[in-house]
């Protein structure tokens, strides 16, 4: 169909966007709003005491001061996501109060909560509290947070273990090595990263007193998560008390899944006040109050046979986990270590996985959520043992490629890919590359004084697993059909998305199409918005509604017409008898249902019954100026195997912003704690995100596979581009210094000053 599957249309949702009449969470702000401001830790480990709450209460302005014993009545934030330690035991979850109740664990830490009538009052009144702290010694790198002597975090935490798990068989992996000719080790550090959305963190909360129910709105992945962890885990009311409405949404990465402390404050203030109440949080406020990605250490190793043939991989990695446990946050890396193996035929592996408790802002899952890390660690000690072994990047890889032929292929942790053409995407993005041709770039960079070097990375991840997403569907009186979803748009176009998809199922213009989400009342079937999976799972479930709508529309127009359901195709908005021009418009079939009284709704789900793996190909190409250690992307090509595409224009976006964030890991972003625990990169003149003259251009093509285990073809796209872009830019970069100075191996951020460094021999590899 002209606008369905497949067709590259433009976004529906984004004249509003550029024009200015987006509706985000500050424009919901009502007129009546009392004002939040947080009293945050400036300390990384402290017992406290707070004083004067008396005096601050009474100020001009104020009308309520929260500390941790006013809301004792609160739960915790939950940790969904606590992984088994590899004896089988679990360890305990530290309490995760709403606010600090005597001991703060990293700096941003919330201990009071101020609300008046305007912001300047709350910041004043926040600033009259006097709180006395009685610092203790902080710990901020997670492998020093497990040496001996470090200063301990939780009393339930000896030597700050958070969960100590294995994945994969350590006797396979003992077996195999000892049969190797050569092992290649690796240790390297997958930094640290703030989220940084366009749209920081907000909240508004309302108290209904009649019907006493709360109603937040906030900016989310899925208001439908955060209804049932504040009902569930923090208030322990029905579900059905608490209404959450999340409107348009400046970004997410994950890190805007979670529920957070100052939702249910929001919620308490607005109840006791009588007023609503709103918090929005300034950047830097983002920085210390908002989950942080990625921030592991790993020593790898891997077992080859004297023909370059990998045997067995051996990973061991700490995680930071940050002072507290977030939702899924143990469960980031070590679900991302199944993904260790890569593409690769790897007959044994196995990786321990130790999270470790420090005094900084909790990590949590931020795009890719795992996979990144794995792909980084497998594609960079690849590269290892190209140089070690004399072969070429390409070539080792071909040589241990899981092949077409051997799909479906379940690996040594237990991940079973259904397809994959890995030598197929590598040998293409290697020709759009021009691959072949970089001798004589290389040259040409010589001699103008430039260090040039060339990298490749094949890379595969999971997503779109997990539980089901369903969608209802109506014809409404106009002709047109309305969408509820309960996923939640954060910009990646889902509204366009799931209008092809209806458009492609019932013949109707996508203009035609309304899509709804964001709304609990509205949708109480609502899940959310990660892992790659919206358009996957909830556009399969937007799929078979249609097809349930469209067969009750077929069956009224079939009597309409006078004619079989089988004679009769959808087309142009309406319902006709196929090679005839006798057709009933969707208006007239809503008009005739509206007479017997009948709704033209549907309502399905769908369950993925397997995770999917979409899998590509970067290529990138770089020059690095010695006197300045600036850095350029002259070339940057993708080939990616995404299954089925529902539109290729929403599928290069997603690409190309999930490669600026890769990129910026790879370059640029570093998050910065002192011996203290005091964050040094807390705003944006210290944190540095990628500018568009930080990027190339992007050569994106796919080389689709349809992936075998989902109703649509779909593998999903969203994570992908942060996934294989830091393996690719890091192996490039270390290509070039290695043509240069020997250097094999730089961890991230490759910033120009350390390029600098290393290549004017100012600092060791």
């Amino acid at each position: 169909m002209k606008f369905g599957i497949g067709a590259p249309i433009r976004r529906k949702e984004d004249p509003a966007f550029v024009s200015g009449r987006g509706r985000y969470l500050a424009d919901h702000t009502p007129a009546d709003t009392l004002w939040a401001v947080f009293v945050r830790s400036p300390v990384a480990h402290a017992r406290f005491t707070i004083g004067g709450l008396d005096a601050v209460r009474a100020m001009p302005g104020v009308e309520l001061v929260l500390s941790a014993d006013d809301v004792a009545d609160l739960g915790p934030l939950p940790c969904v996501g606590m992984v088994a330690n590899a004896d089988g035991t679990t360890s305990p979850v530290p309490r995760y109060p709403v606010l600090a109740e005597d001991v703060v664990r990293h700096v941003g830490e919330p201990v009071a909560m101020v609300v008046a009538t305007s912001i300047a009052a709350a910041r004043d009144a926040a600033e009259a509290l006097d709180i006395d702290w009685d610092e203790r010694p902080a710990v901020t790198d997670a492998a020093a947070a497990l040496a001996d002597g470090a200063p301990q975090i939780w009393p339930e935490a000896p030597g700050n273990v958070a969960f100590d798990s294995m994945v994969g068989d350590p006797e396979a992996v003992e077996t195999a090595f000892a049969k190797a000719d050569r092992i290649v080790t690796l240790d390297l550090v997958n930094n640290r990263l703030v989220t940084n959305y366009l749209e920081t963190r907000g909240a508004i909360g309302r108290f209904d007193p009649t019907s006493r129910r709360y109603h937040l709105i906030c900016g989310s992945q899925g208001p439908s998560v955060i209804q049932r962890l504040l009902a569930q885990a923090v208030f322990n009311r029905p579900r059905e008390d608490f209404h959450v409405v999340t409107p348009d949404t400046g970004g997410g990465f994950g890190t805007k899944i979670f529920i957070y402390r100052e939702y249910p404050l929001v919620l308490v203030a607005a109840e006791r006040t009588g007023r609503p109440v709103t918090w929005i949080a300034d950047r830097t406020e983002h920085f210390l109050a908002d989950y942080h990605g990625r921030d592991n250490v790993s020593h790898a190793e891997l077992a080859l046979d004297g023909k370059g043939r990998f045997l067995a991989l051996k990973v061991d990695t700490i995680a930071n986990m940050g002072a507290y446990l977030g939702q899924v946050g143990p469960f980031v890396p070590v679900n991302g270590a199944a993904m260790i193996p890569g593409v690769y035929r790897i007959p044994a592996a196995c990786a321990r996985v130790r999270g470790a408790y420090t005094n900084t802002v909790p990590v949590d899952a931020y795009r890719g959520a795992g996979r990144p890390e794995a792909a980084y660690l497998i594609e960079r000690l690849v590269d290892k043992a190209a140089l070690e072994t004399g072969l070429r990047p390409d070539v080792i890889r071909r040589r241990n490629f899981i092949t077409p032929s051997q799909m479906p292929w379940t690996t040594p942790t237990d991940r079973t890919y259904d397809t994959g053409e890995f030598d197929g995407h590598m040998r293409r993005a290697m020709e759009v590359a021009d691959w072949a041709g970089f001798k004589s770039r290389l040259r040409d960079s010589r001699r103008r004084g430039m260090v040039r070097g060339i990298g490749l990375a094949t890379y595969i991840e999971a997503c779109s697993g997990g539980g089901p997403e369903a969608a209802t569907l109506s014809l409404d009186a106009d002709g047109g059909i309305t969408v509820l979803s309960g996923t939640q748009s954060t910009g990646q176009g889902h509204v366009t998305a799931y209008a092809q998809i209806v458009a492609e199922r019932l013949g109707i213009d996508p203009a035609r199409v309304r899509v709804i989400q964001g709304d609990t009342d509205l949708i109480p079937h609502g899940s959310f918005t990660g892992g790659s999976r919206s358009i996957p799972v909830g556009g399969a479930a937007v799929s078979q509604a249609a097809i349930k709508l469209g067969e009750r529309l077929k069956a009224i127009a079939a009597d309409m017409l006078e004619a079989a359901s089988e004679d009769l195709e959808f087309g142009d908005g309406g319902i006709r008898i196929a090679g005839t021009d006798r057709q009933v418009s969707f208006a007239e079939i809503a008009a005739k249902a509206a007479e017997s009284g009948e709704t033209l709704s549907e309502r399905d789900s769908w369950k993925p019954p397997e995770a999917t793996y979409p899998n590509g190909t970067h290529v990138v190409e770089v020059e690095i100026d010695p006197a300045t250690g600036r850095i350029r992307f002259p070339r940057y090509t993708v080939v990616d195997d995404f299954g089925a595409v529902v539109n290729p224009l929403l599928l290069a976006g997603q690409v190309h912003g999930g490669i600026a964030q890769g990129l910026g890991q790879a370059v640029l972003e570093r998050t910065v704690y002192d011996a203290s625990g005091q964050l040094l990169t807390a705003s944006l003149q210290d944190y540095a995100l990628p500018r568009a003259d930080d990027l190339p251009e992007f050569a994106f093509e796919t080389r689709n596979v349809p992936c075998a285990t989902n109703i649509l073809g779909l593998k999903g796209a969203g994570e992908a581009g942060a996934i294989g872009a830091t393996p690719a830019v890091v192996n490039a970069i270390v290509d070039a210094l290695h043509r240069a100075v020997g250097i094999t191996h730089v961890d991230m951020p490759i910033t120009p000053e350390k390029l600098w460094r290393l290549l004017n021999g100012r600092e060791a590899a």
